[in-house]
């Protein structure tokens, strides 16, 4: 596909030091110049003062300036505004006011990593030793970021804009949203219908279902108002998956065993409903998730702008 990856987010927040600080828990670098990188991504996370926590601007990765093209004549074929530079191509999304980046760089590539040796039955792989994830006490840290969920007052403009304009496909429906991508996960977006515009959360790649274990244990260690939903297994993208909440509000994901759509034709959207479309396992979500306790305050500041 012309687009293979959400390369990178700017995250406006009151309080910067703080929000930096919690991502250096998570397990991300601090560069020193508000951007915070991940193992295998580079410089994912941009972090920078804001009168309220927001999402200012996405970066999608692209293969060519023909890619470019292509999107800025799609954009304004669906009257949006396009900024044309050499090497990107640059938008707002008009309702949540995000501005979206599309540049060429190269394709993202992971080092592959040891399976880890899980024993099953009929099969048993370790002998004579504990498992790493009952062993290990490094840090979890992310190799890469997955996803961005943005909540927005006109869920269909805004699928508009991402789908019809930059470029990015559905994978599937669920009440919460729709799920998109712009590279082969099966979302980098989550389009999520709202009474405000606000950033709900954003989702990290780490090796396997213990290090998202590990890594939220490690986080709620002295935290536990950090925890908001976990550890469970989502039916849409399939992920395993833990919640935690930055000192913005945001939610923020570990995630691993991501669904990877590599053939459009092979894949069939679905529209799922009720709890099913949330998760497939694992504790039912917390009504804060859904609606955060800081939404009002959202809607409010809408107005008062």
């Amino acid at each position: 596909m012309a687009l293979h990856r959400l390369s990178s987010f700017t995250f406006e927040v009151p309080d910067p030091d703080a929000v930096v600080a919690y991502y250096v828990e998570f397990g991300l670098t601090d560069n020193g110049d508000g951007s915070m990188s991940t193992t295998d991504g580079g410089r994912q996370l941009h972090v920078r003062q804001g009168n309220r926590r927001r999402i200012s601007e996405l970066v999608v990765g692209a293969d060519d300036e023909d890619d470019l093209g292509r999107v800025a004549a799609s954009l304004a074929a669906q009257g949006f505004g396009v900024q044309t530079y050499e090497g990107a191509v640059r938008s707002i999304e008009p309702v949540t006011g995000t501005v979206v980046s599309v540049v060429v760089e190269p394709l993202a590539e992971q080092p592959a990593r040891t399976p880890p040796g899980y024993n099953g039955p009929g099969e048993v792989v370790r002998t004579n030793s504990r498992a790493d994830g009952a062993s290990s006490v490094e840090r979890v840290t992310p190799r890469r970021l997955g996803h961005v969920v943005l909540g927005t007052t006109d869920a269909e403009t805004t699928q508009r804009f991402f789908v019809e304009g930059v470029g990015f496909k559905v994978s599937d429906r669920a009440g919460v949203g729709a799920f998109l991508r712009c590279s082969t996960d099966h979302h980098n977006l989550l389009v999520m219908g709202s009474p405000a515009v606000y950033p709900h959360h954003t989702s990290w790649q780490v090796d396997d279902v213990d290090q998202i274990g590990r890594g939220a244990m490690d986080m709620l260690e002295g935290h536990p108002e950090r925890h908001v939903w976990g550890l469970g297994r989502h039916y849409a993208g399939s992920n395993f998956f833990w919640y935690l909440k930055d000192p913005a509000g945001t939610f923020s994901e570990y995630y691993s065993d991501m669904d990877c759509i590599v053939d459009d034709s092979l894949w069939s959207p679905e529209s799922v409903e009720g709890a099913r479309g949330l998760f497939r396992w694992g504790p039912p979500p917390p009504a804060s998730f859904l609606d955060p306790e800081d939404i009002a305050a959202h809607i409010v500041g809408a107005h008062a702008r």
